[in-house]
């Protein structure tokens, strides 16, 4: 097959610490050669493990079905080297078992050898000698004494005898502890044929006498050879106590887990019930807050920036000032004719004695709501665009009508601190009026008391009271309460059929 079977790559997966996996395809150009060298049936599925030996497998296995339970064993009697080296503790318990009965009994052959002769006479021999006395009861395996230097010396008591060359020790474990019991062979291993006798002999004494291991030590644990550097062994550690943890919370008893869980969840529950808490006071403060009254507003290049104190800096939305535009022939359009659809244009109305401390105060009052992007601030000129302002107040519902230019009071009426909400798309608006002081004229008798609600409610047709000169900020005040009514959507809405032209 051109493509290698999913249960190849299952066996490959579950086995990839202690084999390597290849695949061939038989129907590719070059791979007559590998066929013919292990004589290979082409027609039929062909698993061969080496190990020691490229030249010759150590087993093979043919099957047109291969199941998955014939593979896994097949790959299990073959996962270890004939003579495999111990690098570490873990291998060392599952090459050398510790006895469990007397029937089970596991014996080691363990080579002790320099690194130096690792592709020497002897350690070839050892080889030879492994691979033609292969027993389920004996495991042949081999350790470099320069690097496992606390092992060897245990099983080697007389040093002096061995010092650089090579030395075979046959042991059996007893416990898991590191208690063994073990006979070394008196000679060093040279690998010739008396060693290999001698070996021999001691393994078939063994098979009818055990109590020819004599010798008793506590072997020390085996230095890991292929650990990894020091990060990479604390993320491993870190990783299997965290799958400890888990497979302990969903397999073990729950009842026996509740009050831990129960723990977890109430610290959890006070965590974020008390961030909610602080978020929510931390809105409601900002909304109860007020600028101070006193703040310096600059003007320049048509933007107001007032100046603010340490205490408003934390509460200041985006920018350090308020933009505001004239409202003019030129920016009409822009502005407010082709306004996007849900902005507004908040328009002050103002004169030119009053320009500088009507803005000034305009700006504190809606500095609060720039915030928004869907707002726009914008001034407009009373001594210019008196008519334009007077057109649009003749459709608020509740505007007397507007007088003509014979009335004596026609050029007396103030409309200086009027403060308009222009929704340019939708063609209507929000009006605000100033808040007047109301008082009883003495000179010239009664006189209407002016309404003083956010809507429009003065009698426009009505004669000047001659009430005495008021401060031009006051008119001001309750601006920011408009402002919160205009975006709640709670005022009165005045609807125009068409913007008129602002001359």
């Amino acid at each position: 097959m051109p493509v290698v079977p999913l249960l190849y790559k299952l066996t490959a997966f579950a086995y990839k610490d202690y084999l390597s996996f290849g695949y061939v395809h038989v129907g590719l150009r070059g791979a007559e050669e590998i066929t013919r060298q292990y004589d290979v049936n082409v027609y039929t599925p062909t698993i061969l493990v080496f190990k020691e030996h490229i030249h010759k497998p150590a087993d093979v296995i043919q099957a047109r079905g291969m199941k998955k339970q014939v593979i896994d064993d097949f790959i299990t009697q073959n996962k270890y080297l004939l003579a495999a080296r111990l690098t570490s503790q873990k291998l060392f318990h599952e090459l050398c078992p510790v006895k469990r009965s007397h029937r089970q009994r596991k014996y080691c052959v363990v080579l002790l050898t320099p690194e130096a002769t690792k592709l020497g006479k002897p350690f070839e021999a050892f080889l030879s000698f492994a691979l033609a006395n292969t027993q389920d009861t004996v495991r042949f395996v081999h350790i470099y004494s320069n690097r496992q230097q606390e092992f060897a010396t245990t099983l080697l008591p007389d040093s002096d005898t061995f010092p650089g060359r090579s030395a075979v020790s046959i042991l059996e474990r007893r416990t898991t502890g590191g208690r063994v019991v073990y006979k070394t062979l008196e000679a060093p291993w040279t690998g010739s044929e008396s060693d290999k006798f001698t070996l021999l002999g001691y393994l078939d004494q063994l098979r009818r006498d055990p109590a020819l291991l004599s010798s008793e030590a506590v072997l020390p644990d085996l230095t890991d050879e292929l650990a990894p550097i020091f990060l990479l062994r604390w993320l491993y550690s870190a990783s299997d106590y965290i799958s400890d943890c888990w497979d302990s919370i969903f397999h073990n008893n729950w009842r026996e887990m509740m009050p831990l869980l129960s723990l977890v969840f109430s610290a959890l529950f006070i965590l974020f019930g008390t961030v909610i808490v602080q978020a929510f006071s931390d809105s409601n403060d900002e909304r109860e807050s007020h600028p101070p009254d006193k703040e310096e507003v600059h003007e320049k290049a048509g933007k107001t920036e007032p100046s603010f104190t340490k205490e408003n800096s934390s509460k200041i939305p985006k920018k350090g000032f308020v933009e505001v535009t004239e409202l003019t022939d030129v920016t009409y359009t822009s502005n407010l004719v082709r306004l996007r659809p849900g902005h507004m244009n908040v328009v002050l109305i103002l004169s030119d004695p009053t320009k500088t401390s009507l803005l000034q105060k305009f700006a504190l009052e809606v500095y609060t709501f720039t915030g928004s992007s869907c707002l726009h601030f914008s001034f407009l000129s009373l001594d210019k665009h008196r008519e334009w302002l007077e057109y649009l107040l003749e459709f608020a519902q509740d505007a007397a009508p507007i007088p003509n230019q014979y009335d004596k009071h026609f050029m007396e009426r103030d409309y200086t601190g009027y403060v308009l909400a222009l929704n340019g798309h939708k063609k209507y608006f929000c009006l605000f009026k100033p808040q007047k002081a109301v008082e009883e004229e003495e000179a010239m008798g009664s006189c209407g008391a002016l309404d003083s609600s956010l809507h429009l409610g003065e009698s426009r047709g009505k004669p000047s009271c001659g009430l005495g000169p008021r401060p031009v900020k006051g008119k001001l005040s309750k601006l920011s309460l408009w402002m919160e009514r205009l975006l709640e959507g709670s005022l009165q809405r005045f609807y125009i059929p068409s913007w008129p032209e602002l001359d």
